[in-house]
């Protein structure tokens, strides 16, 4: 916190003019101040001679008798002193009549002296004229420097101070506005409609609370001209809690547009750069499709081509030789099969295709069901009990029996474990292992708290559905683990070719674990692989 600096002085720096037409009291008092401390510039007998005093001597304070010989009197010479000098004024008067008080008080002076003065009460009153003095010249300099524009106004609306910055902006002089309406000073329009806007220290004194100016405001300054403002204005109350006026506080916005303006044009050029990477990567992928997938879509329509070829080659030879050593519904269920296989497998290309693409585009279709996954799993994990069994591999399936529905898609889930356990059965060797686990885990998951008053994160624990399904027999290496979602790659040690497949299914499931509002990893150790599938108890 910023102390406001008390009085520094010390009493033998502190110079004081007198002014009194009395010459014996004068002298006392000039007596009394040098004995307390003080330096004493000079006696002073008439208005005319203290302004001309201490406008050469420029004293620290000024000691000021009301009643004085000529045409001016002490009140109008104190008005006039601080008006051009910022000198500070003590009265020092024989009269404390109501009026001869009021009169002196509208020239704010900093302090109220009755003859016959008393030593200790002259020290208590200079002491206190200048500490009140540095607080408030203090807070004038802050004011003065501040970069906005300041007004501070009555209850009346009647300007009663200006700052620098302030007049810059509105091009009046704090002398000129002094005592003028806040409507003549500080004149806004709507920029739009060049209609009048509100000024917020109307509203900010009728709420009784602090109100900012809204968008797109312009201050009219002296001359004419328009400059866009940002401002906010903010009752001022006394010690009881009364309002005594209000202070607006605004700068030049022509700045902080022109900022945002500039934020807003590298926000666009920067989401064009998106949208051309985005392009660039959408080619990307069409040409990684064309490239790898010519194969695909080549090889199983040529073997369509030659089944076909063959089994009218076969069913032909039937009608016309009739031959007894041919078996030719052998000969036929085995060429079908291959149809069935080469059809399917373009079929799953397309279709993961088609599911990829209606992610991406936030279209694929979601039906909600109530899954009971210790009964729906084994059901999934039949076929491909019978498939490992067939290669020599074992399947084991973990799943504990209490636990909570899953509210999820039943088609994507199925996608999901269908498509690891194929990969688990294609690549584990015979002889090899294949596990699925599930079970429910607690996660840390971040929530916005609504309830607080900031913006802070709070860690909550979260139930999650986990599904792990391992395979023995493979490694993946660390670096290709980050790139095994990739649509269409496949690591390069493995046997594309024999085992066949696109490299589309595991991009699929990732896209469709993250479509369910889940998470999926893969890691590699000690000769086995694990798939770890994360889903939320429900959507």
């Amino acid at each position: 916190m910023i102390g406001i600096p008390s009085n520094t002085y010390k009493k033998e720096t502190v110079r004081i003019l007198v002014v009194e037409d009395e010459y014996i009291l004068a002298i006392n008092l000039q007596e009394s101040l040098e004995s307390l401390g003080y330096t004493v510039l000079g006696i002073a007998d008439s208005a005319e001679e203290a302004i001309e005093k201490a406008t050469g001597s420029r004293p620290n304070l000024i000691l000021m008798d009301i009643r004085l010989r000529g045409e001016m009197d002490g009140i109008q010479a104190s008005e006039q002193i601080w008006r051009n000098l910022q000198i500070p004024v003590i009265y020092l008067t024989g009269h404390s009549d109501k009026s001869t008080v009021e009169r002196a008080t509208l020239t704010s002076p900093f302090g109220y002296i009755l003859k016959p003065i008393k030593e200790q009460e002259l020290y208590v009153a200079i002491q206190t004229a200048l500490n009140r003095y540095d607080r408030e010249q203090f807070l004038s300099s802050v004011l003065r420097g501040m970069g906005d524009g300041v007004i501070v106004v009555d209850p009346e609306l009647r300007v009663k101070y200006l700052n620098q910055a302030g007049e810059a902006l509105t091009g009046w002089r704090w002398d000129e506005a002094k005592g003028r309406m806040l409507t003549e000073v500080f004149r806004l329009v709507d920029e739009q409609t060049q209609i009048p806007a509100q000024n917020p220290i109307l509203a900010a004194l009728q709420q009784e609370t602090t109100i900012y100016l809204g968008s797109q405001i312009l201050l009219i300054t002296r001359d004419g001209t328009t400059i866009p403002v940002a401002d906010s204005a903010t009752p001022l109350r006394d010690n009881s809690g009364m309002i005594t006026g209000a202070v607006l506080v605004f700068r030049d916005d022509t700045q902080r547009r022109l900022t945002e303006e500039r934020n807003l044009a590298t926000e666009r050029a920067q989401q064009l750069e998106i949208q051309v990477a985005e392009l660039q990567r959408l080619n990307k992928l069409k040409e990684d499709f064309l490239a790898t997938t010519s194969h695909e879509m080549r090889t199983p329509l040529s073997n369509i081509k030659m089944a076909i070829s063959a089994l009218e080659n076969i069913l032909e030879r039937q009608d016309s030789l009739n031959s007894s050593t041919l078996s030719p519904s052998e000969s036929v269920a085995r060429y079908l099969t291959i149809l069935r296989e080469q059809c399917e497998q373009e079929l799953n290309l397309v279709d993961n295709l088609l599911h990829i693409r209606m992610i991406d585009a936030d279209v694929y279709p979601l039906e909600l069901t109530s899954i009971q996954l210790q009964h729906w799993l084994p059901h999934v994990a039949e076929y491909f009990e019978e498939r490992a069994k067939a290669k020599e591999q074992t399947l084991e399936v973990s799943i504990l029996p209490n636990l909570p529905p899953l509210l999820s898609d039943l088609a994507s889930l199925t996608e999901i474990v269908s498509e690891l356990l194929n990969n688990a059965c294609k690549y584990t060797p015979p002889e090899g292992q294949i596990t699925m686990d599930v079970r429910i885990i607690d996660t840390t998951k971040s929530l916005i708290n609504e309830d607080a008053e900031s913006d802070l994160l709070d860690n909550l624990q979260a139930p999650y559905f986990q599904i792990t399904i391992s395979n023995s027999g493979v490694i993946i290496p660390t670096t290709e683990q980050s790139r095994i979602f990739e649509p269409f790659y496949r690591i390069p040690q493995s046997d594309r070719w024999q085992h066949g497949g696109t490299g589309l299914g595991l991009a699929l499931v990732k896209k469709l674990v993250e479509y369910l509002q889940g998470k999926i990893e893969v890691t590699s150790s000690q000769g086995w692989a694990r798939f770890t599938v994360q889903l939320p108890l429900s959507l």
